[in-house]
């Protein structure tokens, strides 16, 4: 089973670079762009076949190593 994880900056957390990102696209004409956001992904290969289980990995994977809780939040999908 593959979990894709997704983990960006919590909304409350200032976002440099997605703001430095943001006046790029700006100064390329793009003006529509209301904000940009910047984050990390993995890609983890589970050997179980129980959703259930994958999931619960995933969660204790991400708490304790992938995410830093205080300023991250994460979301995955697994497959």
């Amino acid at each position: 089973m593959k979990a894709k994880i997704y983990v960006t900056l919590k909304k409350s957390v200032l976002d440099p670079q997605g703001v430095t990102v943001k006046h790029a696209l700006e100064s390329l004409g793009y003006k529509g762009v209301e904000d940009v956001r910047l984050g990390k992904y993995f890609e983890v290969t589970l050997e179980t076949k129980d959703k259930k289980k994958a999931a619960k990995e995933i969660e204790q994977m991400c708490h304790k190593l992938l995410v830093n809780p205080v300023i991250e939040a994460f979301k995955y999908d697994l497959e």
